[in-house]
């Protein structure tokens, strides 16, 4: 399939905030390490759109919202057929309230 990956500014946004709070508290080696295998994690996207799994907390958008699993994130996306392209919406940490996925924009 072959499709780009784009991240919106929200999903970008909680990577910069994941490296802040790891680079605190572990280190900025660790931080980043941890923030390269989150974007590492999306590559097979490009030409396997479909092996996330459905994301059910956000069933009910206009998007078929989809998940990967890094650690304890989800890499929440979304197959933008028009803009061909993989559109990566948000990284959630999976000890959060899961109410709080619902805040992608």
């Amino acid at each position: 399939m072959g499709l780009a990956i784009y991240w919106t500014k929200f999903a970008e946004n909680k990577l910069v905030a994941i490296y802040n709070f790891y680079k605190k508290e572990a280190g900025a080696r660790i931080a980043k390490k941890l923030v390269q295998g989150i974007v590492e994690q999306t590559a097979a996207l490009k030409e396997n759109p479909f092996i996330g799994k459905k994301e059910p907390l956000l069933k009910n958008r206009t998007q078929e919202f989809r998940y990967l699993v890094f650690k304890k994130y989800k890499i929440i996306y979304w197959i933008n057929k028009a803009d061909q392209r993989i559109d990566i919406a948000n990284v959630f940490d999976c000890r959060q309230n899961p109410e709080k996925m619902k805040e992608i924009e």
